[in-house]
């Protein structure tokens, strides 16, 4: 039984993942159908403490624990969903999806187009991904590419608490699958107002964060921040930066995109994953065919590189981007 959606009156200051927790606790109340479920999300609350509470709220049959076992998780998903359900799953750390790619690439995206509509599958499957405080190895992959090459899922990554509350909302509602990741390093150094009841935020839309004629730097998750520390350093140069958290990746908000390009005509694209083949390219790539006649300049990624990323030590903060390397990005598409 789905209960009426409770409107938003006020707002409260959290951080990210108290208004992830928050997002999940309200889906739970409203809708009997939604389940979680993961590694430790139970008994534990989760690695992060984001499921925190909800299986004392809840009970274990809506809230429960399972085995070590990444394509287990994933296919029990998939078979909840196409029974009506709508599953909430967490994959603990994103770089650890990679036993489930094949029940990602060959099942979760093609129910819709397997059924020709006849079913939809609704599962969310949350991660938290990206670098920034000094984990161990796979802890800190940022495979969103991957996932974003598979036909029939969306992804959605915010960087606000607001946003993360309002787009898992806007997930676990929605028809089809979707994959949340979550920047590690945003869940508790970032906090703001957040509004309260069941907010949500349209999934496909970006968000300016700010408005600048020089540059348009686009980036997602957690290069929001490292993007706005570089165009408050550019700023002072007297460049005007604008900057474009995509908060989600597919579907892309190119509208946003293609709009912010006509008027500054120079670009950075900003990611932590690797640089071959990544999501940046193909951000490139749509701005390439679709506003090459307002670049002044080639398009410039700053992104990770083309190595695992590094576990633990102090070379984190060469591989992971940064706002100096940023900075230098935007100064080299003003001096071309």
């Amino acid at each position: 039984m789905t209960a009426t959606a409770t409107p938003p009156t006020g707002t409260r200051n959290m951080t990210m993942v108290a208004a992830i927790n928050d997002a999940l606790d309200i889906a739970l109340g409203a809708d009997d159908t939604v389940h979680i479920f993961g590694e430790d999300v139970g008994v534990m609350g989760g690695v992060f403490r984001a499921t925190d509470g909800l299986q004392a709220k809840y009970g274990e049959a809506r809230v429960f624990d399972t085995p070590l076992a990444e394509a287990g998780i994933v296919g029990m998903g998939i078979g909840m969903g196409l029974a009506g359900l709508k599953p909430v799953a967490e994959i603990q750390f994103a770089g650890f999806l990679y036993p489930a790619l094949d029940q990602i690439l060959s099942h979760l995206g093609r129910y819709r187009h397997r059924t020709r509509s006849r079913y939809h599958l609704p599962m969310v499957i949350r991660a938290p991904y990206g670098g920034g405080v000094h984990t161990p190895e796979q802890h800190a992959d940022s495979p969103e590419a991957i996932l974003a090459h598979t036909p029939g899922v969306k992804v959605v990554i915010p960087s606000t608490p607001a946003d993360a509350k309002g787009l898992l909302l806007s997930a676990i509602n929605d028809p089809d699958p979707v994959f949340f990741f979550e920047a590690i390093k945003l869940y508790r150094s970032t906090k703001a107002d957040v509004p309260v009841g069941d907010y949500r935020v349209p999934i496909g839309k970006a968000r300016l964060v700010t408005e600048g004629d020089d540059v348009t730097v686009i980036c997602y998750g957690g290069m929001v921040e490292v993007a706005e520390k570089a165009t408050a350093a550019a700023r002072q140069a007297g460049i005007g930066v604008e900057v474009i958290d995509l908060r989600t990746l597919v579907p892309m908000d190119t509208d946003t995109i293609l709009s912010s390009v006509a008027k500054t005509g120079r670009v950075v694209v900003v990611t932590e994953a690797p640089r071959t083949a990544g999501f940046h390219s193909e951000i490139a790539a749509v701005i390439a065919e679709e506003a090459i006649e307002h670049l002044r300049a080639p398009i410039v990624r700053v992104t990770g590189f083309d190595a695992p990323y590094p576990p633990f030590t102090a070379v984190e903060d060469v591989y992971r981007p940064n706002p100096v390397r940023v900075a230098k990005a935007i100064r080299q598409v003003m001096d071309y």
